[in-house]
């Protein structure tokens, strides 16, 4: 069987798989609503008093050193369209994924199954971890199979996530629900000083804005974009909050929240309703100098943030979503009531939560890295990146330390993402950056026209077989070509 169709029948399998798994609606004891499955999944949406859910902890075992986390990746339904039923996938489960923390020094193991009925890979989005391990397309595995990739955390405090990464699928993948938190815990000072105690006062948002037509078919590509009659629900951890918003009581005065994009291409900004500041003190790759009072918190795809509120009334959270593709949501949703019910008084937070030293990028060798169009092809520095023999391959040595121009040769909106290493943002748009922007990234906005400058360095691992990746997080545009290699060789 050639490439081309093998290909296409995983996709046909996969489809095929989700549509085939049949759900009905039941309430438990407590009153909360699940989505029971045949095979044997469960859904666990809001409570019927529309609670925020929150993704289950992922338990892991430790022995001689290692932990080991257990996933499968699995189809089932859920409710994308409020009153409708999608065909989705999730792990451990029919829709999203648990959250798993992993701890700065630790060896862990994964074992994760395939159940989907096509291939995938797992990426670690956001963290540094060797390139044989990192989830790219190179590590895709069947139907049937299991991956168990094992790594040292050396990543400090921060927020990352998992999904899929195979050619050609992720948009397709990512869409119909695969994807969860990861937390990385450090014995640092202002990790003992922050609210850690997860589902209490340390609370995951996975946000998304997604496209589906009215019988629920949740849409990932151009013709499906296109099509008519579609619309762009909104969801918080795996809820709809097109016409609801969610409620969180919070038995802890000061709540830290965690708050991913995890939606294809559409840009989130989240803020409060009545116009107050959010206490921002991390990027995508770890805490800020200081906390920081914010109005807004700009999030493009595969992005994250976090920020803690210190509440004496309720305060409801809203997302303001922009379509960041050919078609997408639009609007102003609040999605998150957060309630006090709180008596204690927490300490101040610290005057430092991070030591973050600027790169001088004097002696720093300099790239331009090309986002680039041709017709509906994506491609970067004019290779288009669906197989990995046609993408182009930045060559690089450990150790190195480099500044790259990321210049958008196209009027679309990109969401740039760099794997294995975190990086400064140097200049945006020719402006140097300020405030938050100040912090570490993995994932950052490239708009039309328009240009970052970062900087780097190449640390801890090589590999003269396994390569990483870079590429927009538009994941449609990522699918059409939008995606080159990294390959850190040995100095």
């Amino acid at each position: 069987m050639s490439e081309t169709k093998s290909k296409g029948l995983h996709r046909r399998k996969f489809l095929g798989g989700m549509a085939g798994a049949a759900g009905l609606a039941a309430v438990g004891a407590a009153g909360a609503t699940f989505a029971l499955l045949t095979d044997g999944n469960t859904f666990k949406a809001a409570a019927a008093d529309n609670t925020l859910n929150i993704p289950d902890l992922l338990e892991g075992t430790t022995a001689d050193g290692t932990t080991t986390f257990t996933l499968t990746a699995q189809t089932g339904t859920s409710e994308v369209v409020s009153g409708v039923t999608s065909t989705t996938a999730g792990y451990n489960g029919s829709y999203l994924g648990p959250t798993m923390k992993w701890t700065n020094g630790s060896t862990v193991l994964l074992n994760i199954t395939n159940d989907l009925g096509a291939d995938t890979s797992v990426h670690f989005h956001g963290a540094h971890i060797p390139a044989k391990m990192d989830g790219g397309p190179q590590n895709a595995f069947a139907d049937g199979e299991t991956w168990s990739p094992t790594f040292e955390i050396k990543d400090e405090a921060k927020t990352l996530w998992y999904h899929p990464h195979a050619l050609g699928t992720t948009a397709e993948q990512v869409v119909h629900g695969l994807a969860g938190l990861i937390i990385v815990e450090d014995d640092s000072d202002a990790s003992a000083a922050l609210p850690s105690e997860y589902g209490v006062d340390d609370i995951p948002l996975i946000l998304q804005c997604l496209a589906a037509d009215s019988a629920g078919d949740i849409k990932y590509n151009l013709t499906g974009y296109l099509s008519s009659g579609l619309s762009y629900p909104v969801l918080c951890n795996g809820t709809n909050v097109d016409a609801t918003t969610l409620g969180f009581t919070a038995t802890k005065t000061r709540t830290r929240f965690r708050v991913l994009n995890a939606s294809p291409s559409d840009i989130l900004t989240v803020q409060r309703s009545d116009g107050g500041t959010l206490t921002q003190i991390a990027t995508d790759q770890g805490y800020l100098t200081e906390a920081a009072e914010v109005t807004s918190i700009r999030l493009v795809a595969g992005a994250r943030a976090e920020f803690v509120l210190d509440l004496s009334a309720a305060v409801t959270l809203q997302t303001v979503v922009t379509t960041g593709w050919v078609r997408g949501g639009s609007g102003t949703y609040d999605f998150l009531t957060v309630t006090p019910d709180a008596s204690d008084t927490p300490a101040d937070l610290p005057s430092t939560l991070n030591t973050i030293t600027r790169y001088d990028t004097t002696n720093f060798a300099a790239r331009t890295v090309t986002l680039g169009q041709q017709g509906a092809a994506m491609n970067i520095n004019g290779s288009s990146g669906t197989t990995m023999d046609s993408m182009a391959t930045i060559m690089t040595t450990l150790d190195a330390e480099e500044v790259w121009t990321i210049s958008n040769t196209t009027q679309l909106e990109h969401s740039f993402h760099l794997h294995d290493v975190p990086f400064q943002l140097i200049a945006i748009n020719g402006v140097a950056p300020t405030g938050t922007d100040l912090g570490w990234f993995d994932t950052y906005e490239v708009v039309g026209g328009g240009s970052i400058k970062i900087a780097m360095k190449f640390t801890d691992f090589t590999d003269d077989t396994y390569m990483y990746m870079l590429h927009c997080h538009l994941l449609q545009h990522e699918d059409e070509g939008m995606m080159a290699a990294l390959m850190v060789m040995d100095s």
